[in-house]
């Protein structure tokens, strides 16, 4: 696939429009086989500063296992990106075109005590409703190692600013 072939696609997909504010998201990670390996919510706090996007992403596994990932992406024009993380190698690249990001970058995943050099080929789609779902496929040395799929969707906050019971995420843990 090539972004250019969601061109005119809707709901149109702005990076920094979709992330800007607070964004809830579950997601699994499958090994080549098909082997659901990791399981997994992400709260995600993101700025827009006019030129640069701020995510931070609390993930929590389902194992108890924490983590946190804070990007820094900047718009480059209206079509594309390039952002930067701990762990990734060089910048992230992406193509936005209608509905559709491609994200691409190499990627230090440890596992245990190793690490090993992944490139992630990201595939994000915005649908009707406000839902991103995101398919990135992991490979090593050109090969499929795995692929981790994850369903997006902004957070809500009633009028007395108390969090919805929606907002819990599947590991009982409430949004901030």
């Amino acid at each position: 696939m090539r972004a250019e072939d969601f061109a005119g696609s809707e709901p149109r997909f702005v990076l920094e429009e979709f992330f800007a504010g607070h964004i809830r998201a579950w997601g699994i990670f499958q090994d080549r086989f098909g082997r659901v390996r990791r399981q997994f919510a992400v709260d995600i706090h993101g700025t827009w500063d006019g030129r640069t996007l701020t995510l931070v992403e609390d993930f929590t596994y389902s194992d108890g296992e924490t983590e946190q990932r804070v990007w820094h992406v900047r718009k480059l024009d209206e079509h594309r990106y390039e952002g930067e993380a701990d762990g990734v190698v060089g910048l992230a690249t992406g193509r936005s075109y209608g509905n559709a990001l491609n994200w691409q970058y190499d990627f230090e995943l440890r596992v245990g005590g190793r690490s090993f050099r992944v490139h992630f080929d990201d595939w994000m789609l915005l649908q009707p409703g406000g839902v991103m779902i995101n398919r990135a496929t992991v490979r090593k040395w050109g090969l499929t190692i795995g692929e981790a799929t994850i369903f997006f969707s902004p957070f809500r906050r009633d009028e007395s600013g108390s969090a919805d019971e929606d907002d819990v995420d599947a590991y009982g843990i409430a949004a901030q």
